[in-house]
């Protein structure tokens, strides 16, 4: 299915068959400091921040398909924001464009929710601000981009990272890597893909943060060089940070902790994460010339939901909509050398994911969550209000048929890919 969001343009330029990376960031921290949001409801005042938020992009072309990753320090990002972003980026067709939120909770609004008294909370300058800078950030990774080589690998993350807050063992818990390298052998860009929500500080403890994945950068920036850039993973329902204090629990017998809602916790898991994430990539085959892919079907989901349809009609953003209160947006399957990654536009349930990373074909094969848009929790049917435990993850749904919808676009466009190979 053809996308209706962009049209082939002319790429940038680069070697014939071998690939050329870039990297580029920009801080985005509002000045002054914005409130933040945790999800729908208000948002909360800040007194502070810890660390900058801000965009970051991996830049890979290889022959005539180049792609851009963007990973952006918000709760959510949506398309009809992306597409501010993909109308200042004319070298690369839009949908290569793979933008994604890093889901932290300690962000400004993105969504512009409406207050349910005729205004909204979000800056919209500041969003515009946002899109610019973004935009900035691509054109110089494209700019920047170079000769280069390729590594990617997945392995199981070691140490107390993450977990799932409704049923603790129940996680995904491998993380891969992509790194760019190039020629003299420092890292131009490195990628990492992990289902985490990034909540150790939250909206409610007056801090502006990318939250744990902040430490994280600066520690991968430091040991290997170059960009780090974090994309998100099927962490819906509700695998979230392992900030637990397991010496004070809040109710053993159904197993929940008091958490540890600090900056020292955030630098604790943010440098782990990015230990792992050396070490996992240090074990990593280089690819000389990858081969890359992208194919992108815009896919229709019901919005059942009354909330997030209130949420559609009511933002200044102007979501597009369809006949039904039905809403259209991007999913695509990308090859990356012998990787494999599916884009999600919404926090999908770690069971979904799973499901489809054993049908993929690549080596390494990732869901980027959150990516190409931001509608809320991705369920199957047989999850959907199933449980009390699901109850708020079912509400903030588009609606009980969105993950079969989702799972069958992933296995048109994985069955319609060619096998992953360098």
């Amino acid at each position: 299915m053809k996308s209706m969001f962009s049209q082939p343009q002319p790429q940038a330029g680069g070697t014939a068959n071998g690939l050329v990376a870039g990297a580029a960031m920009r801080i985005t921290t509002p000045n002054p400091l914005l409130p933040v949001s945790g999800g729908l409801g208000p948002t909360a005042p800040v007194k502070g921040k810890r660390g900058e938020i801000g965009v970051r992009v991996l830049y890979l072309k290889q022959g005539t398909t180049g792609l851009a990753f963007v990973g952006i320090d918000a709760l959510g990002f949506p398309a009809v924001l992306g597409d501010r972003i993909r109308a200042k980026v004319t070298r690369i067709p839009g949908d290569n464009i793979l933008i994604g939120a890093t889901h932290t909770h300690s962000a400004p609004d993105y969504y512009a929710f409406p207050d349910g008294k005729g205004g909204y909370s979000g800056d919209l300058k500041w969003l515009d601000k946002v899109c610019a800078l973004a935009a900035d950030a691509i054109n110089e990774a494209i700019d920047k981009a170079k000769p280069a080589t390729l590594k990617v690998h997945h392995e199981d993350a070691q140490g107390r990272i993450a977990y799932n807050y409704y049923a603790p063992d129940l996680y995904d818990r491998r993380m891969a890597v992509m790194q760019a390298i190039g020629k003299d052998g420092k890292a131009i860009g490195t990628l990492v893909n992990y289902a985490i929500h990034p909540e150790v500080l939250g909206n409610s403890v007056g801090l502006l943060s990318a939250d744990c994945i902040s430490p994280m950068y600066d520690a991968i920036e430091a040991a290997a060089g170059g960009v780090a850039v974090f994309m998100n993973s099927a962490q819906g329902g509700m695998v979230t940070a392992d900030n637990r204090l397991l010496d004070k629990p809040k109710d053993p017998v159904r197993g929940y902790w008091e958490d540890a809602r600090t900056w020292e916790e955030c630098l604790r898991i943010g440098k782990l994460m990015a230990s792992e994430a050396l070490r996992i990539i240090a074990k990593a085959k280089v690819q000389d010339a990858p081969k890359l892919f992208i194919k992108t079907e815009n896919v229709v989901f019901p919005v059942d939901s009354a909330l997030l349809w209130a949420v559609v009609q009511a933002s200044p953003l102007k979501y597009p909509t369809l006949p039904g209160k039905k809403i259209a947006t991007r999913v695509s399957v990308i090859n990356v050398g012998d990787a494999q990654l599916v884009t999600a536009p919404g926090e999908a349930l770690p069971n979904i994911g799973m499901y489809i990373k054993r049908k993929m074909k690549g080596k390494t094969n990732m869901v980027l969550g959150l990516t190409q848009d931001a509608f809320g929790y991705i369920l199957t049917s047989v999850d959907f209000g199933s449980f009390r435990r699901y109850d708020y993850v079912s509400e903030t749904s588009l609606g009980e048929n969105t993950g079969e919808i989702l799972i069958a676009a992933w296995r048109r466009l994985i069955d319609g890919a060619p096998t992953p190979m360098k």
